[in-house]
């Protein structure tokens, strides 16, 4: 059976979930383009936008990859971004994808930025 796993974290941002979540952007992996063709889930109800993961180079190593982001209002200036990847690894020697963690961390982050700003 293949290692698979759940990784989690919250961002903290600034401004209002709905702003947040409404955001889209484009992005590199460690400093190449990377494909990733994705099916996307939108729960406007939740504020949460789920990417699993069909296609790309992520794909070539796991037969799961899911990452939801869900946005969580904290106050009426202040919200967060809880984030969860759930993966499953097609063979027990390949690494675990935590590294894809640190990116959608970061990505947020960076996002968070560009919509304090809008």
């Amino acid at each position: 059976m293949a290692t698979s796993g759940t990784y989690v974290t919250e961002v903290p941002l600034k401004g209002a979930a709905e702003k947040h979540y409404k955001k889209s952007w484009n992005y590199t992996w460690d400093g190449k383009e990377e494909v990733f063709k994705e099916k996307r889930e939108v729960d406007d109800e939740n504020l949460t936008l789920v990417l699993r993961g069909l296609e790309g180079h992520v794909m070539e190593q796991l037969k799961v990859f899911d990452v939801i982001y869900q946005f969580i209002p904290k106050t009426e200036d202040t919200s967060s971004c809880k984030i969860t990847i759930i993966w499953e690894k097609r063979k027990d020697e390949y690494p675990e994808p935590s590294t894809y963690m640190k990116f959608n961390k970061s990505l947020i982050v960076d996002m968070g930025h560009h919509a304090s700003k809008a």
